[in-house]
């Protein structure tokens, strides 16, 4: 499937890259099917693009990466909601942003993806652990021009 996008261009996508968000995500409700881009195989970071808003995208990580610990608890009926029957075939990801210098992740709202049926869903978690500017990387300062 081709997907247009303002970053990439044209895209073909792979439809088992295809996740579709029944309900959206945060702040964007209309948006439901996303393509998961991933710039090269070694990369920890991918694109979230929008199919349908070329202009919609997010940039996304495995939240264990950064932070061990790091567990987004999923209810039961949300479990049903996405057609997972074990863990396993659940992959979480959390949406990045820049802020300040930093780039920070949304620990706060994964979004937790059924690997077998490409249903995702964005969870806001209670556990006060996890915060919306959890710390990933201080970026460089851009160098200041030397006045004489």
């Amino acid at each position: 499937m081709n997907v247009q996008t303002t970053r990439f261009g044209l895209v073909e996508v792979d439809e088992t890259r295809i996740i579709d968000f029944p309900t959206g995500l945060l702040g964007f409700s209309n948006a439901k099917r996303f393509a998961l881009l991933q710039p090269d195989d070694d990369g920890v970071f991918f694109w979230l693009q929008a199919v349908d808003t070329p202009e919609l995208a997010f940039v996304v990580t495995d939240p264990t990466l950064w932070a061990k610990e790091y567990e987004a608890t999923i209810r039961q009926e949300q479990m049903e909601e996405l057609g997972i029957s074990k863990l396993e075939e659940a992959q979480v990801f959390v949406i990045v942003n820049k802020y300040d210098q930093t780039l920070t992740a949304n620990l706060q709202g994964p979004l937790v993806i059924n690997i077998t049926n490409h249903q995702g869903m964005q969870l806001v978690l209670a556990d006060k652990r996890w915060n919306t500017r959890h710390k990933l990387v201080k970026l460089a300062e851009t160098a200041q021009a030397a006045t004489a």
